[in-house]
């Protein structure tokens, strides 16, 4: 029963923990090479690195295939405008047969390319989802992740979107990156050798700048980078703002898909409209200034786009108009030009798409961090002891469950079981309950180790024999069966074995569905589902079963039948926390008591000083 524990616990969250919501997480501020660096660690330990890594050198011989062909064709320019002015039909036909070589090679260049792309972009969101899913699914991580404020909001987005948008972008400007560096390096070479003949005559004088044209193009796309730079300033932070609220939005549709049939029922289709509308006038919002910065920058990359048309001709022109060119020398140069430019420019016309990619990185760097620097336990200064037992006895010890984190019972009004020190035996039946106005599933998470704020001490025995059953039943996706054997292999008990526990729980009907998938959750009703985590009970046969108020609200009869499932186990101690008749009747249980503690003024009073003396000593730490 490994990590059963893990597994049976997680129960739908919207009516608990009754703990504080921590404060947002303030945003580490990280340089961009320290979240490169995180990411790039990330990458070296994920298993895809073997695939990227391996796909590299053929990108890069591709590439510089590609620039090759492309200084053959920007060459190919001189002959071709040559035939065109001296009108030589032959030797037009002729350069067009090179032209149809060139193209052809630069085509199925192109192709390969673009499938090494697509696959790298592919292993690269591989490894990426799955380092930040295993992240995410450590032990206690996604659940504690939620108390971290709004880095712990809608991970889906991060898991999901992000993580594709961060992968895919990576690849595609890293890809471009390289290849506009390949292209300058080849290009400045040409360029250099054609500004060589340009001769300039001034006033009686012949003169030559080395390098002219060179010199021209870094000025030419030095001059939009730095307006680029200016203009688009704000776009990074627009971009991580649009994500945030994009992920509100989509999470209040999904949220009210699944609660369509308690919406309708209530009528409350109206109120979760303007809910709905209201999230979608902040993406709204968002939108119109990330497009205001957009049209903005647009002034900038569309201008320098046309003017790079005639630009090259203009600076050329002194040369051309001296007779230091002829015309296909002219066209070559100019061909030259636009390929530096283009090169040099490549941060210009990456502007918008590559502050989409730092905001991304942003928020994946920034969850990623919020998991992996997470302390494997809660601490707090008022905490409950844990201590391993033998497998046949569980211990509580003057145990008092605080309701907030980091706060003693005197001063937020927790609970205190009243006997102790209390020692179950296995195969002992116990119930508790106590005073109406105590938060009871806090002693639930507190058994299960993830509720350990409060003080006194508890014994447990080990985690592999303890089966915990949260009020609200989780029924992963996928078949009936894989439901049932949660979270073991889906082939982990026998058919026959299934059957009799559905047999058992009152769901024999559902044996023909066994290999069928669906959303069971969706497909039963609660009290179907409870009983499949009754039917499971049977399966796994645990020496220890913790529930948390399942019987509550079912049916006589259905309720009545569970208690059956209890009885078959005899040889499992169980703590029922809650009230059940049912439950009473049926095991005649040893019952406990919770009594809660109101809040003492004194203590209360006592505790905001203390913490206010701590503020100076924790400034003078921090300088």
């Amino acid at each position: 029963m490994a990590d059963r524990v893990e597994s049976v616990i997680a129960t739908d969250q919207k009516d608990g923990p009754a703990q504080e919501r921590k404060p947002e997480r303030a945003a580490p501020n990280l340089g961009l090479a320290y979240r490169l660096g995180v990411m790039f660690s990330a990458f070296w330990s994920s298993s895809v690195r073997v695939k990227v890594l391996s796909l590299g050198p053929a990108m890069i011989m591709v590439i510089l295939a590609t620039a090759y062909m492309t200084v053959i064709l920007n060459n190919w320019n001189a002959p071709f405008y040559d035939a065109l002015q001296r009108r030589d039909l032959p030797e037009f036909f002729h350069q067009l047969k090179i032209f149809v070589l060139i193209a052809g090679a630069l085509l199925l260049l192109n192709v390969i390319q673009a499938w090494l792309n697509q696959m790298t972009a592919l292993y690269m969101r591989e490894g990426l989802t799955r380092d930040l899913v295993d992240q995410w699914l450590k032990r206690k991580r996604a659940l504690r992740l939620t108390a971290e404020g709004l880095i712990g909001v809608n991970p889906d987005q991060r898991l999901h979107e992000d993580a594709r948008t961060l992968a895919e972008s990576t690849t595609g400007l890293t890809i471009g990156l390289v290849q506009s560096t390949i292209l300058l390096i080849s290009f400045i070479g040409v360029l250099w050798e054609l500004s060589s003949g340009f001769v300039f005559h001034l006033w009686g004088h012949s003169f030559s700048i080395p390098g002219y044209m060179v010199w021209a193009a870094i000025f030419y796309a030095a001059s939009a980078s730095v307006l680029s730079r200016i203009v688009g300033s704000t776009l990074v932070k627009l971009n991580g703002d649009r994500f945030s609220k994009e992920a509100e939005l989509r999470f209040s549709l999904m949220h009210a898909s699944e609660s369509i049939s308690a919406i309708t029922v209530v009528r409350g289709e109206e109120n979760e409209r303007l809910r709905i509308n209201a999230d979608i006038t902040s993406v709204l919002r968002v939108l119109k200034r990330l497009a205001l910065a957009n049209t903005n920058l647009t002034w900038v990359s569309a201008g320098y786009g046309w003017l790079v048309v005639v630009v090259p001709i203009i600076v050329a022109a002194p040369a051309y108009f001296s007779g230091g060119l002829t015309f296909g020398q002219l066209m070559m140069s100019v061909g030259a030009f636009n390929q530096v430019n283009t090169a040099l420019r490549w941060y210009v016309a990456n502007f918008a798409p590559i502050a989409e990619w730092r905001a991304t990185l942003m928020r994946v760097t920034d969850f990623r961090l919020a998991l992996t620097e997470m302390e494997d336990e809660m601490t707090s200064r008022h905490a409950l002891q844990y201590h391993d037992t033998p497998v046949d006895r569980l211990t509580l010890e003057n145990v008092e469950i605080a309701c907030r984190v980091d706060a003693p019972v005197e001063t937020c009004g927790g609970f205190r079981l009243v006997e102790t020190p209390v020692e179950i035996r296995a195969g002992e039946k116990i119930m508790v309950n106590g005073d109406h106005n105590v938060n009871r599933r806090l002693l639930f998470q507190a058994l299960a180790g993830l509720w350990p704020c409060g003080a006194g001490q508890i014994g447990l025995p080990p985690q592999d024999d303890m089966l915990f059953v949260p009020q609200t039943a989780y029924l992963p996706g996928g078949t009936l069966r894989e439901a049932l054997s949660f979270p073991e292999a889906p082939d982990h008990y026998t058919t026959e074995e299934i059957a009799e526990a559905l047999e058992a729980a009152g769901l024999s009907d559902l044996l023909a569905r066994l290999d069928e998938r669906a959303r069971w959750e969706k497909v039963l009703d609660s009290d179907a589902q409870k009983a499949l985590v009754f039917a499971h009970l049977l399966l796994a046969k645990p020496r220890w079963v913790i529930f948390e108020e399942v019987l509550e609200g079912m049916e006589p009869e259905r309720a009545e039948r569970m208690t059956e499932i209890m009885t078959r186990l005899p040889q499992a101690g169980m703590i029922y926390i809650g009230r059940s008749e049912t439950y009473l009747k049926a095991l005649s249980p040893r019952v406990l008591h919770l009594k809660a503690v109101a809040a003492d003024p004194e203590h209360v009073d006592a505790e905001l000083k203390a913490q206010a003396e701590s503020i100076p000593a924790k400034r003078d730490a921090g300088r």
